[in-house]
Order: structure tokens, then sequence, then C-alpha cells
């Protein structure tokens, strides 16, 4: 909370000692003490506040959000999720959401607006004070993995024309206002707000004050445009030991700061999201205090379309009745055969994902997958075929089925390998989150090629294994 100083610690009974920190809150809450509520709040770790929050009825959350004001509002609103936040600005009126939605830093702000409907995100903006409103409108334009969708705008900036003496009392003027600024360097800019220079701080309070900020500001510093994309700029800060850097427009004007710590988080969430989508949470993010009827929604969209796609793989098995039934031990090395076949189509997917969230794999290049995937899947499916055809032949002794097995998990690990490579590309091509249709189609091919060729080459030497 933005609060300084100190504060009397509530007064706990022994029974709302040991109460969880939501319990609390919601007795405050009820009792509309808004006076007790921000006290309470500062105590809390920020994962306790977001806790806190997440265990709350909506009702519950509404109402604390209308007890407190809003720049407080907005620092409970930053400790949430961004699906929560989302969720609850979404209930509140279109007033109360703008004067909590603007107290916000501008990175969250546009975040927030943008994982609105789009008549909600409009009817908050309308409520907005018109500077607030102009600068969300203008970082929402941006894409969301670029500098522009990660930047902040609250920074320092001063004309090189300035005096040491202007900036010091531009300080002093505003310092209600800057508190809030995460400030380590103030810029300097030239004509047309062009970048020319970094100042220090530190060189601020050691200069005369009639010298002029051009002739002790660091000159050309180094910048990142606008459209730089989040894994170029994570590269850049590998390389440089900076806490941010400032973005330039293509006419070179500053128009915000990326910290480090912002690409970090983006890179996060981008990550979170990847994992959410590869595990079957698709659609927005899912949390268990969200509505029953959204979980099961968009569990469902998934789980649909696997039961649909294991069905035509199992269908495969209808085929070779005959044989399974004749040499039942088939079954247990089928499982075996798709299960490893899938683990090493995964990891495919997983390096394919990843080169092309790194720009280093373009949707097109399916030669160099095919090239590279195949002469891993050649010596790895080798290597696993000899590990689980000498276990069946140790434990049946018949080399004819030993011959099956090394046979049908070595062409099916190649098949794999190469379905897993290239199915994230595919999707990507056709527009799709590769993340989110990669594991059911690579599961289903897997299977299917994996009962096809354990039950066809049985079925070719069905005389050696009965």
């Amino acid at each position: 909370m933005r609060q300084t100083g100190s504060f009397r610690p509530l007064d706990f009974d022994e029974s709302t000692a040991t109460a969880e920190p939501w319990e609390r809150l919601h007795e405050l809450i009820a009792a509309g003490q808004p006076a007790a509520i921000l006290p309470f709040l500062t105590s809390l770790a920020p994962g306790e506040t977001a806790r806190a929050m997440d265990r709350l009825s909506e009702g519950d959350q509404l109402a604390l959000m209308t007890l407190l004001a809003p720049e407080d509002a907005a620092d409970v609103l930053d400790t949430m999720t961004d699906g929560q936040a989302a969720d609850l600005v979404e209930e509140m009126s279109a007033e109360q959401a703008a004067a909590i939605v603007q107290e916000l830093p501008s990175a969250m702000q546009a975040d927030l607006l943008g994982d609105l409907e789009d008549e909600d995100a409009q009817a908050i903006l309308s409520n907005m004070r018109v500077p607030r409103r102009t600068e969300a409108l203008r970082l929402m334009a941006y894409e969301p993995d670029t500098a522009g969708g990660v930047m902040m705008t609250e920074y320092l900036a001063y004309r090189e024309d300035q005096a040491v003496a202007d900036v010091i009392e531009d300080l002093r003027a505003n310092a209600d206002r800057y508190q809030d600024f995460d400030i380590q360097y103030a810029y300097v800019l030239g004509e047309r707000d062009r970048l020319v220079g970094v100042l220090r701080l530190r060189d601020l309070l050691l200069t005369a004050p009639n010298v002029g900020v051009a002739s002790i500001m660091i000159r050309d510093p180094l910048r990142v445009a606008d459209n730089t994309t989040i894994e170029d700029l994570k590269r850049f800060f590998d390389e440089h030991a900076f806490y941010g850097i400032p973005v330039v427009d293509q006419d070179d004007r500053l128009v915000g700061v990326v910290r480090r710590a912002a690409v970090e988080r983006g890179l996060n969430q981008r990550a979170t999201q990847t994992f959410l989508a590869a595990s079957g949470i698709v659609g927005d993010e899912e949390l268990r205090s969200m509505p029953m009827v959204f979980r099961a929604k968009n569990r469902l969209s998934w789980l649909s379309l696997n039961i649909i796609l294991n069905v035509i793989a199992a269908s495969v098995i209808t085929l070779f009745q005959d044989t399974l039934s004749a040499v039942v031990i088939l079954a247990v090395f089928l499982p075996i055969i798709s299960d490893m076949s899938g683990c090493s189509g995964n990891q495919a997917v997983a390096v394919s994902i990843r080169e092309m969230s790194l720009g280093l794999l373009r949707p097109y290049e399916y030669m160099r997958v095919v090239i590279k995937e195949g002469s891993l899947g050649i010596l790895n499916g080798v290597a696993l075929g000899i590990v689980l055809g000498a276990l069946a032949f140790l434990w049946k002794g018949n080399i004819w089925l030993s011959l099956v097995v090394f046979l049908a998990l070595a062409i099916n690990t190649l098949i794999a390998v190469l379905a897993g490579g290239l199915i994230p590309l595919l999707i990507k091509r056709l527009k799709f989150d590769p993340a989110v249709g990669a594991a059911p189609l690579l599961t289903t091919v897997t299977d299917m090629c994996g009962f096809l060729l354990v039950l066809g080459l049985a079925t070719m030497v069905l005389d050696k294994l009965v």
C-alpha cells in the first residue's frame, strides 16, 4: 500500500489471532471498517495478499475495492494475477473501475485493459482522465511481446537546455508524484523529443546548480526500438548489466523505459501460458477460485478433442483382433511402445516450440527439422529398441517377438520425433497456438503408428510367435 510510517497493530482477540488472512478480511469487510482494512493489508506479504484475495468471495472482493481509496485498491489489484484482476474489474461499474485502473502502473494498466472485453475496456477508458486514457491507448496499440508492450511510461525527462537547478527544483516540486516512479536515471531530450542523453542522479546532486544538464549527461546512450521483440530484449540484458533501457520510436523520440524485471516477467508469463496450454488448459488462465462452469468448459474443450483422437488411434487395434487374440503378450508391449515414442515426440515438440519462440526456427523450415530430428530419431530409436527387444527375449525367449518389439519401437521413435518436430510448424503456419494442438495430434500419431507397427509386424511372423 502507498503508506509511510508505522501503524498501531490491530487488536485481535484469541479467535482472530489464529484466523486466516481472508477470514479476518471478511470480518473487516462485513463490519465496514476501511480504517482497519488498509493497515491489515499493509501487514501482509504480497503473496499473502494475493492468496487472501483469491479466497474471498466475489462479493467480498467487490466490497473491498469499494471500501478502499482508488490508489490503495490499485495496489491490491497489482498483487493479483492478470486473470483475477480482469475478472474483478469486469464486475465493477465503469466509473469505479476507471478510478482504480488509472492509478495502476502504466504497463499493468495497458495489460489489464487488453485482457477485458472490448465493450468493458472502452467503457472504462471513457471514464478515465484524458492524459491517462491517451497513454493507455498508446500502450495498448503495441504488441504484448515487444518493448512497447512491456515498457513503462513513468520516467523523468528534461530538455538539454535546462540547468541542474531546474531539474532539482522540478524533483522537489513534484516529489509526491515522483515517489511512485522507479527512478534510476533521468533522460535528456533534444528537438522533437529525441533522446540525446541520460543523467545519473548522483551527477545531478554533485554538480553546481548553474551548470547545464547537457554538460554532465552521458551522450548518445544505448536504446531499443519500440518494436524490439522480448527475445531480443532478453539478449540485450544478458549482454549489458543495465537496470533498464530507454525505448524510442522510429523517429528516435523517447516513448518509455523497459526494465530488466519487466522482460523477465513477460518471459515467465509466456512460459506459464505455454505450459498451461500444453497441459490442456486452453483459453485464459485457470485458478480454482474461478467459476466452476468456466473451468469445466475450458477443460472439456481439450478433453473432448482428446477422446475423439484416442478412439481413432484405438480403432487400429480392431484391424488385428485375430493377431492380438493369438499372441496376448503383445498387449503388454502396445502401451510401452506408444508411450516411449510419445515421450520422444514430446521432446521434439518442446524443442520446436522453443526455437520458434526464440526466432531460431521459421514455420517453413521443414527440412532442417527432418534432418536434425531424423538422425536423432534413428539413433535413439535403435538404442531404445535394443533395450526393449532384449527385455522381451529375456522374458519369453522368443527371438521373433524380440525382433518385432525392436523394430516397432525403433521405427515408431523415428516417426514420433519427426512428427513432434514438424507438427508445431504446421500448426503455426495455420495461425494456431502450437502448444495447444501439438500434444493431442502427436499422441494420436504415435499411438496409431505404434499399434500398427507392433500388430502389423506380428501378423507377418505370426506363425513364429504362437
